[in-house]
């Protein structure tokens, strides 16, 4: 079978769900081989790589890969696509992925997909465009296809792969030293899972009303183990700090379960969550767009409906 490169995210040396899904996709298609960029790697993280079909791991520990910024990966990967002639290349489709895919698809004069929600066969792509209001299906005509996967798209299933070590350097160019990083300060990590890796989200919008509102959204939150995300209009109320913000110009979510509380549902805020599996709207405003869009809809006032729903969620466990 044909090598799928897969760059693994992971954060002090543990490997993020998000890879375990690339890796899932990977091996429908061909054969996963983790390229593992930066200091961290162990035999534990090896074994969680395994666990979920990794035919081979190539590791590059060089700390230089993560004292610059984005091209050192995108350098990495170049150099394992010319070397290694692979089917794919695949990436999570964050921030810093979306743009390793660009820079990646320039250096090996490759098509590139981002934000797939889907791959089937021949590389087929289901994307979601134009801030979501689009769904169409593409593919790579040119190169090697490298797509960036949106996170939570596809179900992480374990199957056991060899994940036979090869260890790996590259020489960083020049322009992959232009942008150093001189800090890196660790955030806590709280009880809740992180937003874009989170099954299931609970978002609050300017229904809430304000900051301290916004503690009946966490309630719910934490009955059902869920991340808790806030609309635009709530972050810029000061409401929910800003790394929350799901949307076009915040992060993207794909969950198994969406619940908005409070959010009309501007196509803003659309963009970066209607790729959800099942979506549930709360809103007092029978006419808000958010229900145009909801599986299931509750019209009513969110400071009545939620904590009866948490109420009824915290009697069932």
């Amino acid at each position: 079978m044909s090598e799928i490169l897969v760059l693994v995210e992971h954060v002090d040396g543990e490997v993020k769900k998000v890879t375990l899904e690339l890796l899932t996709l990977a091996r429908s298609l061909g054969a996963p081989a983790a390229v593992w960029a930066g200091p961290g790697y162990s035999e534990t993280a090896r074994a969680r790589l395994a666990e979920y079909g990794a035919e081979k791991v190539y590791v590059a520990g060089d700390q230089e890969i993560v004292d610059y910024v984005v091209v050192p990966k995108a350098e990495l990967l170049a150099q394992l696509v010319a070397g290694k002639s692979p089917a794919a290349v695949l990436v999570a489709a964050t921030a810093e992925g979306k743009e390793i895919a660009g820079r990646l698809a320039v250096k090996t004069d490759s098509g590139v997909l981002t934000d797939v929600v889907g791959l089937g066969a021949g590389f087929v792509a289901d994307q979601s465009i134009f801030g979501g209001g689009v769904n169409v299906r593409s593919r790579v005509t040119k190169g090697t296809p490298i797509v960036a996967v949106r996170p939570n798209s596809t179900a992480p299933q374990a199957a056991a792969g060899a994940a036979e070590e090869e260890q790996v350097s590259v020489t960083l160019s020049d322009a992959a030293r232009a942008a150093r990083v001189v800090e890196r300060v660790k955030q806590e990590k709280g009880a809740r899972p992180e937003l874009t890796e989170a099954a299931i989200v609970v978002s609050g919008g300017r229904g809430v009303g304000s900051a301290e509102n916004f503690a009946i959204i966490e309630k719910l939150a934490d009955s059902l183990g869920a991340a808790v995300g806030a609309s635009r209009a709530a972050t810029d109320a000061g409401w929910y700090p800003h790394q929350f913000q799901v949307g076009q110009t915040g992060k993207t979510v794909s969950p198994q379960l969406y619940i908005a509380t409070g959010i009309s549902g501007a196509i803003q805020h659309r963009a970066g969550m209607q790729t959800a599996k099942t979506i549930i709207a709360i809103n007092k405003d029978s006419e808000a767009p958010i229900f145009e869009l909801a599986d299931f809809g509750v019209v009513g006032d969110l400071f009545q409906v939620v904590p009866q729903l948490t109420e009824e969620i915290e009697k069932r466990k």
